[in-house]
């Protein structure tokens, strides 16, 4: 069972991180840099929101513990 996700959009990243990569995987043709940077934004917001999940679990297993 995973942990909750706080109300915060991380499978909704990854799944628009999911979808673009795959739609480039069936298209030939070269990658433009403005699809790989909506692919490093979207994976730069998913280890922000991973980073804050992280926390808030650790916050929430201290209170739990005291």
């Amino acid at each position: 069972m995973g942990l909750p996700d706080h109300g915060l959009p991380l499978v909704q990243l990854k799944e628009q991180r999911r979808d673009l990569v795959v739609a480039l995987q069936n298209r030939s043709g070269p990658v433009s840099s403005w699809e790989l940077m909506q692919i490093a934004a979207l994976q730069q917001a998913i280890s922000a929101f991973e980073d804050v999940i992280a926390d808030l679990d650790a916050e929430m297993e201290m209170e739990a513990a005291a």
